[in-house]
């Protein structure tokens, strides 16, 4: 196999046309055989396999900088970069990561994970060569998808300035996470249906340099129009009219004619856009059927596709799902306003049944929450759902545009917490901070799948004013259900009541919180457990009801340390009731890497016995109590250790004496 022999890209330059078809057929194979098995993104890397290997032969990397936006068609930049037996251990805990990271290679010069940056952080690249007096090639990669990304714009308004080498190679696979929506999508689609200008250019210059003694002038003229041929061709011409020079669309699965349009793009003393069209999930039938299913995939089957996750029903996405379903039906004004992720947010059942009261508006985080801010002006109810860590890129406009105008829109914030596998610029593990801190802002979090009901419920049809409801990926918690208590605005909910400890947790750590108790209570303590339920406002009046009655009080979150629930609680308590203590459990000051999201609470000490733990150390009574339970338990154990022994010790003789017997006989 080739594939065994690439450890950089001097081995890759080394092949012939025909050893690089091999090479492509067997890193598909290589993908599809280890995300079968980790899980990952697939689709998106199989389109670029081509594109990735022309980028190799056309440039020398790592000199030469490759910038991916997003980051997760990076694979086959991993592999031919030397990565390819860290894939066994893709996306897990200390292992290697499904996006570029600088730290884990040479070759990764950007980190990436959120869609629309890669222009940007290229052209600034490029000016700190520039500035340095440095030489080497910056190319941004960056997808279709991602240009509904207004950030993409404001970059390729300033690339036009460069008056220095600067290369975007976009990769045109009519195909984001979800199908491409808006203008842009239109374009693209036109400039594909344009494949016949480039040649169309080369037969009419061929033509005019035939003609004597002016052909050359004309050639020349026609090639300082930037309207003359494209125009007739190509509809907008929006790449050339922004300043930036157009190559292309070139197949992006024909890796010759890839490596000589960079190699032209590398030669131009401005910036330059190489379109390249590809096919998402080229070379597995069911990612090319359902690229957007093979987009983010479990484990899976690879003779059928099928996952081999057991589906875990409902997820606090179906729940979401099904229920705002049923509130349109009665509430009229209700929209839904999503960014480019209908799939992801549980939105898809909504936008088949209430089309005209479905919003996606690409990747454009920022335009969903001022949009949804002017629908609230308008008199409708919006919903904006959409992925914690992906709110983070419109803070600015949830301050600004909803909240100084104390706008009725509602936020459904999934993945809320630890997600998992997509590591630092995934988990939504801010969102608790960043929101707390705005005025007008009010934020729920519900501790299973009957109170996430409620609230959302709660959120549209009795509250008028801008709230975040935020919830975690996975399976809903179906405990507590007894537990029904009505919705009260700022008001949180006592579930039992104990003495001495008190437990005081938010969203899904209060099923943390209930294994804590049941965990404690068989050591002897009978803790009293309360559901936060708002983590703004804060009911005060639940924390002095804990606090007067209790000598510890824990806090629990999924969510940062800083600018958290706990310390506003904390603040609080230590304030008024000075001879309480409270312990704070929550996430460090610190970004999360990927891994499992079990073997993640657990090294970040959010799980049931690392809060045990943590309560034993900073409370000396529960300490005592532990050592002493555990010290019985030992003793215990020793003397069943001994009885067990004299047992078989008395079993022995006896077998001995039997067997005595049966010799003297």
């Amino acid at each position: 196999m080739i594939l065994e022999h690439i450890e950089g890209p001097w081995d890759v330059k080394n092949l012939s046309q025909e050893e690089l078809k091999t090479l492509a057929a067997e890193i598909r194979q290589f993908l599809i055989e280890k995300i079968s098995v980790t899980g990952g993104h697939l689709a998106s890397n199989l389109g670029v396999v081509e594109l990735t290997i022309a980028l190799y032969l056309a440039f020398d990397l790592p000199k030469d900088k490759v910038i991916w936006d997003v980051g997760h068609q990076s694979y086959t930049h991993k592999i031919l970069s030397g990565r390819r037996e860290m894939f066994d251990e893709l996306r897990q805990y200390g292992g290697m990561s499904g996006f570029p990271k600088r730290k884990e290679s040479p070759y990764d010069s950007f980190d990436t994970g959120h869609s629309s940056t890669s222009i940007s952080a290229g052209l600034g690249i490029a000016q700190g060569r520039d500035l340095l007096g440095e030489d080497y090639a910056v190319i941004s990669v960056i997808g279709d998808g991602a240009l509904t990304g207004g950030m993409a714009y404001e970059a390729l308004n300033n690339a036009a300035h460069l008056k220095k080498n600067f290369i975007i190679v976009l990769n045109d696979n009519n195909m984001s996470i979800s199908e491409n929506v808006g203008g842009m999508s239109k374009y693209l689609s036109g400039l594909r249906s344009g494949v016949g200008y480039n040649e169309l250019k080369r037969q009419v210059s061929e033509t005019l340099l035939k003609i004597p003694v002016v052909g050359a002038g004309l050639v020349e003229k026609i090639s300082r129009t930037k309207d003359s041929i494209k125009q007739l061709v190509i509809p907008g011409m929006l790449f050339e009219n922004m300043g930036v020079t157009y190559l292309g669309p070139v197949d992006g699965h024909d890796i010759k004619a890839m490596v000589k349009t960079f190699k032209e793009a590398r030669r131009m003393d401005h910036a330059v856009l190489v379109h390249v069209l590809t096919k998402k999930g080229k070379g597995y039938a069911p990612a090319e059927k359902n690229p957007s299913r093979f987009h983010g995939i479990d484990p899976f089957d690879i003779a059928t596709g099928k996952s081999l996750k057991e589906k875990v029903y409902p997820t606090y996405t179906d729940v979401f799902s099904k229920e705002i379903c049923q509130l349109a039906e009665t509430e009229k004004r209700l929209v839904a306003v999503t960014a480019a992720m209908p799939d992801g947010t549980g939105l898809k059942a909504f936008a088949k049944r209430y089309p005209d009261r479905f919003f996606d508006v690409g990747i454009a985080e920022q335009h969903a929450v001022t949009s949804a801010a002017g629908m609230a002006a308008a008199g409708l109810k919006p919903v904006v759902a959409v992925y914690s860590s992906f709110l983070q890129r419109g803070f600015d406009q949830v301050l600004h545009d909803v909240c100084i105008q104390n706008l009725p829109v509602v936020f459904a914030l999934d993945r809320a917490g630890l997600v998992g596998s997509d590591g630092e610029t995934h988990q939504g593990i801010f969102d608790l901070s960043y929101l707390s801190c705005i005025p007008n802002m009010s934020i729920m979090a519900p501790k299973n799948l009957w109170e996430l009901r409620q609230e959302l419920e709660f959120a549209v049809c009795h509250y008028d004013g801008p709230i975040a409801i935020r919830y975690p990926r996975g399976q809903a918690y179906r405990g507590l259900k007894e537990f029904d208590a009505s919705i009260e605005y700022g008001k949180g909910e006592l579930l039992y009541e104990g003495s001495r400890i008190a437990l005081l947790a938010v969203g899904s750590m209060v099923s943390t919180a209930e294994h804590v108790r049941e965990k404690l209570k068989a050591a002897g303590f009978t803790c009293t457990l309360a559901n936060g339920r708002f983590i703004k406002p804060v009911d005060y009046e639940l924390a002095d009801r804990l606090a007067e009655n209790h000598e510890l009080l824990v806090v629990l979150e999924e969510n940062v340390l800083q600018g958290g629930y706990g310390l506003q609680i904390k603040a609080y308590v230590q304030e008024h009731y000075p001879k309480v203590q409270v312990l704070t459990i929550a996430l460090p000051d610190a970004y999360v890497e990927h891994g499992n999201v079990s073997v993640l609470r657990e090294e970040l000490g959010i799980d049931s016995d690392s809060v045990i733990r943590t309560m034993r150390k900073a409370w000396a009574p529960l300490e005592d109590v532990m050592k002493a339970v555990e010290s019985t338990k030992s003793e215990c154990s020793e003397d069943a250790m001994m009885s067990a022994g004299q047992k078989n010790t008395e079993e022995t003789a006896r077998n001995g004496i039997i067997e005595e017997k049966e010799e003297s006989k």
